[in-house]
């Protein structure tokens, strides 16, 4: 099983609002295009990206982060949620990535996901490693005069 123990009412953060940590992200299916950072499987594994100071910096660092990437829509952004649209440039395929940040423990989880098909091509995982690259970059600035 794949985070299944953390979905307590099977909220997500596409559907009602998150509260607590049992209502984070929906697990991965057993298909190898989707990633998350609640996994237990080391298929769909990976980290959840760390911040620094506020919850409400880190959102805004990531609202800025995502909106700088290419065929990227912010679907919603409420509280510790936000679910972005990421379409491929050949196909048109679209894959949902949501996150929540959790303030107590000042990560920020992950979940990407290809709509259809099987394979993604690793796609997910470089896309989420892109993105907490960019995030620590931003970071970087920050702190930096």
């Amino acid at each position: 099983m794949t985070g299944a123990a953390v979905l307590g009412s099977g909220a997500a953060c596409s559907g009602q609002r998150p509260t607590a940590a049992a209502d984070r992200l929906k697990p991965c299916p057993d298909s190898p295009n989707c990633v998350s950072s609640l996994s237990s499987d080391p298929r769909h594994r990976v980290a959840p990206i760390v911040y620094t100071g506020s919850p409400a910096g880190a959102r805004e660092r990531l609202l800025g982060v995502i909106r700088s990437m290419p065929r990227a829509r912010i679907r919603s952004h409420e509280g510790p949620c936000l679910h972005v649209e990421f379409t491929s440039a050949v196909f048109g395929f679209v894959d949902d990535v949501e996150f929540f940040i959790d303030e107590a423990e000042k990560l920020i989880h992950v979940r990407s996901a290809s709509r259809v098909g099987y394979w993604d091509l690793g796609a997910n995982r470089r896309r989420v490693e892109e993105i907490r690259r960019m995030m620590t970059r931003a970071l970087t600035e920050e702190t930096d005069p």
